[in-house]
């Protein structure tokens, strides 16, 4: 069964929205920090989107993959880019990252459609 990380992406959103609400200081530190470190500086965003898409890939976290395969894609990086990103996970996470690098693919397929 194939999971639609569009829709993915949408829940993770209402799902962020609702902890927004709920933890609103904590949130907004997040978001700041996010946003500042996300930036362009000596790395650019889309290596920075595929650094923390191979880290939500190693640490098995589904909702960083999704978010951060999609962020890696708006950002313009390629299938190829992302496909190499995911090899570097498997090399430092071993199988369990072949399951997750799997999920980022089918992700970065799914995002790059109609981009």
């Amino acid at each position: 069964m194939s999971t639609d990380y569009k829709e993915k992406f949408r829940e993770l959103s209402s799902e962020y929205r609702t902890l927004s609400q709920a933890a609103p200081a904590a949130l907004a530190g997040f978001g700041t920090l996010h946003q500042g470190v996300m930036k362009d500086a000596a790395l650019d965003r889309k290596t920075k989107e595929l650094i923390a898409m191979a880290i939500g890939i190693y640490s098995r976290c589904e909702g960083c993959l999704t978010s951060h395969t999609r962020g890696a894609v708006k950002a313009g990086a390629s299938l190829d880019e992302i496909s190499d990103a995911v090899g570097v996970s498997i090399l430092m996470g071993g199988g369990p990252s072949t399951v997750y690098g799997a999920k980022a693919i089918e992700a970065a397929q799914q995002f790059a459609e109609g981009k």
